[in-house]
């Protein structure tokens, strides 16, 4: 079965990159310059005047979420998270449900545990990160928080293939189920 999948999905690259290819646009639209702190300061401080820092790491609140944004300029990498509940409250049922919303609802956010805390992350290497994929990022971690316990969703829509659409979509056959009843 792995070797199936396997060789479906190497069987699938080409057909993949020679689709990217004929679909760029002749005046394709300029990349954005690389990310800096600074940069970054300026966007999560247009997002929320009343964020902390100490010029590496960052404290806002996003639709009433606390976010913390935590950079390294020397690995390039940049971090933003939410504490969702202690991660010994995560039930096994519960964990099965986050790996499966990692694999196809969550999108760029993830979930993950450190430090005894379920956390909601967004994780991207600094420089190549754009502002839209921050923001967008920042709002499905935000999502993730909002969604736990519910539809662990990131919020902007599913990748085919997993398991939360058939469990989002039961809710709604079975609401239709007690409907014919009316």
């Amino acid at each position: 079965m792995r070797r199936t999948l396997l060789a479906l999905c190497l069987a699938l690259i080409p057909l993949t990159l020679s689709a990217q290819e004929e679909a760029q646009p002749s005046d394709a639209v300029e990349p954005e310059a690389a990310m800096t702190l600074e940069t970054l300061g300026q966007i999560i401080t247009a997002l929320d005047p009343e964020a902390k820092t100490n010029g590496a790491a960052w404290q806002m609140q996003v639709a009433g979420t606390t976010v913390f944004i935590v950079t390294d300029e020397g690995a390039d990498r940049m971090r933003a998270m939410t504490p969702i509940v202690n991660s010994d409250e995560v039930t096994p049922e519960e964990m099965t449900r986050l790996m499966q919303a990692n694999f196809d609802s969550a999108l760029d956010a993830r979930y993950a545990i450190a430090q005894g805390m379920l956390w909601s992350t967004f994780i991207h290497p600094l420089s190549p990160l754009e502002k839209d994929q921050f923001i967008s990022g920042l709002g499905q971690a935000v999502n993730l928080v909002k969604t736990y316990g519910s539809l662990y969703s990131g919020g902007a829509m599913q990748f085919g293939g997993g398991d939360s659409n058939a469990i989002q979509r039961k809710l709604i056959d079975d609401l239709l189920k007690k409907g014919e009843e009316i």
